[in-house]
């Protein structure tokens, strides 16, 4: 059977959009709805908005927008249909959001494409499970001799080797694929599981040999991919699965799997997977890491869901600190409060633990600077401050970064604390602070009304959406002033409404106004499944009109709308017919819509 609209209006309408939000956005109540920093792109200043009343998001900065469904499923380029949105959104019986709602959900037949898709990611799953048994049944034999001995070697117990099921890949170019060939996966199977490469002219081999294997487990304790470290001499040094229907490297960490049961109210980030284990084995079993690549804005919203703190225990060279520092931004603009953890005079978390042991770790935890002033103390290591050309372009780069502290109070405590600590009359560096606030301000204001030059395709889209324009309004006016519509109700209806994006929103709309409904944007929007509609949609539903206006004025801006509405309609209708009879009726109807008003006085 399929799921039907009332199911998914239920599962829906039982989730409040601003509960399941805050799960991965930090929130904040401003009038009537929550607004945060958007999830979907990097931004500073807040402009992602949740509306209880609507059971809506909306980003004024991005646009993206929508309800509770399409929050949990961001940036695919999938098309939906309402057969197939709680699966896609991984609403089955045992999932998110069906628990939440306490709602049953039925059996349902799969669509043919839905069930390879399921089968596909089944036979993964035991591939990869495979593959790890495998791998780790190597590294105990006679042939992973040399690879247990390096792990042994970097000071890593029984207990740790077993928990994160580490193993080895043999020296034997097509080991795997054999063992895999044995157990009745097919090449086809294994080439998409990216274990193994299908060569017609090479012959098939393996992706890892000679190497160390890391399995990556999800938050679920299932393996998703593999990270392989080289035996000797080799590279790349560190190699990772390729990306699969199951291993997205960045949406996922390393040891979340176990570290979100972590006690510790703060999740250590390091650099790689035996930063991750040998902090596990001291203790700190908070530790994760990213895959092989760049922290991401996904992966910050990841740790949102266990903490609100973050320290970032990179290795100590340039290209750690590099990454902390790229890091950081991610953290903040996402609500968490990042921590910069000094390794120094070591390289990284493991030769630290071994030096100083598991309390020398603890106390550099404790010690971790804020965020904002471990990258102050990055750039004051960078410039020579002896010398007194260097020491004022540094007191200058001072300026300018907390300049770009936007919330005053933050912004005058790090100014104290750096005035402070850095030796710096107060009083010069909150001048200079304040000379580049202004520059920094008026950059911003620039970069905002900045727009990208005029091409014959750009007119052709404006020309499009200045004639769509008054549809859109109307459509906003009735959902923030639903009680306007008993007076326009018999001059207009949703036939009126000529682009067909708007034309199936304000059927819908019509339809629980004719009702005397409650206005429910989330269930409309609900009905569509193309991500732009859906991004159209949320805007039309989000745009607050300007207050301020009389009775009287109102009256005649909403006058204004309708009518335009209306004659867009009756001329494109007088196009198009062949009917002349009809066609003298549009006229008419024209000649007395150029003088349609509205009176509620």
């Amino acid at each position: 059977m399929r799921y039907e609209e009332e199911l998914i209006d239920e599962v829906r309408e039982k989730n409040d959009i601003v509960d399941v939000i805050s799960s991965y956005v930090s929130l904040k109540k401003r009038g009537s709805n929550y607004v945060g920093l958007c999830p979907f792109h990097n931004e500073k200043t807040p402009s992602f908005s949740v509306s209880r009343d609507k059971q809506m998001y909306y980003c004024f900065g991005c646009g993206q927008g929508g309800n509770v469904y399409t929050f949990l499923i961001p940036g695919t380029e999938e098309r939906y249909t309402c057969d197939t949105l709680l699966l896609s959104c991984g609403l089955l019986p045992e999932n998110e959001l069906s628990k939440r709602a306490g709602v049953e959900l039925p059996e349902r037949e799969q669509t043919a494409e839905e069930k390879q898709q399921a089968d596909a990611r089944l036979t993964l799953r035991d591939m990869n499970k495979e593959a790890a048994v495998y791998f780790h049944y190597l590294l105990k034999s006679k042939r992973g001799t040399q690879a247990l001995a390096y792990l042994k070697d970097r000071g890593l117990s029984d207990e740790m080797i077993n928990q994160f099921g580490l193993g080895y890949a043999d020296i034997y170019r097509d080991d795997l694929y054999q063992y895999l060939k044995a157990k009745g996966f097919s090449d086809y199977q294994m080439k998409e599981s990216s274990l193994v490469n299908i060569d017609t002219v090479k012959g098939n081999y393996d992706k890892f040999f000679n190497r160390v294997i890391f399995p990556i487990m999800d938050i679920n304790q299932r393996v998703i991919g593999f990270g392989g470290r080289v035996m000797g001499e080799g590279e790349p040094k560190y190699l990772n699965s390729r990306e699969t229907i199951l291993f997205d490297k960045g949406r996922n960490l390393y040891g979340l799997n176990y570290a979100k049961r972590s006690r510790s109210k703060s999740l250590i980030l390091c650099e790689g997977y035996m930063d991750v284990i040998s902090l596990h084995q001291a203790g700190f079993t908070n530790a994760v890491a990213p895959l092989g690549t760049a922290f991401t804005p996904n992966q910050a919203m990841l740790l949102k869901r266990y903490t609100n703190e973050v320290i970032l225990s990179f290795d100590s060279d340039g290209a750690g600190v590099k990454a902390a520092l790229r890091a950081l931004p991610i953290l903040r603009e996402n609500g968490l409060r990042g921590r910069g953890l000094s390794m120094k005079p070591y390289k990284d978390p493991d030769e630290l633990i071994k030096a100083e042991g598991q309390e020398g770790y603890q106390k550099r935890i404790e010690e971790a600077e804020s965020g904002r002033m471990f990258e102050l103390l990055v750039l004051y290591g960078q410039y020579n401050q002896q010398d007194p050309e260097s020491r004022t372009e540094f007191i200058h780069e001072i300026a300018k970064k907390l300049a770009q502290i936007e919330e005053p109070l933050e912004r005058q405590t790090y100014l104290a604390s750096a005035a402070n600590r850095f030796m710096i009359r107060k009083n010069d560096l909150e001048n200079l602070v304040n000379r580049y606030g202004l520059g920094y301000q008026y950059e911003k204001v620039n970069e905002q009304y900045k727009t990208p030059p005029e091409t014959e395709e750009r007119r052709q889209e404006k020309k499009k959406s200045n004639k769509n324009q008054p549809q859109r309004l109307l459509l906003t006016w009735l959902v923030e002033h639903p009680e306007m519509y008993q007076y326009i109700r018999a001059y207009i209806g949703a036939d009126d409404f000529i682009e067909p994006l708007y034309h199936s929103v304000a059927i819908m709309l019509f339809e629980q106004l004719d009702n005397e409904e409650k206005i429910n944007p989330a269930a409309i929007l609900s009905r569509f499944t193309d991500a732009e509609e859906q991004k159209e949609i949320a805007a039309i539903f989000n745009t607050h009109l300007k207050y301020g206006l009389s009775s009287e004025d109102e009256d005649k801006a909403l006058s204004d709308v309708v009518r335009k509405v209306k004659l867009a309609s009756i001329e494109d209708e007088m196009v198009h017919t062949s009917d002349i009879v009809r066609w003298q009726e549009l006229l008419s109807l024209k000649n007395k819509m150029q003088k349609f008003s509205i009176s509620r006085s």
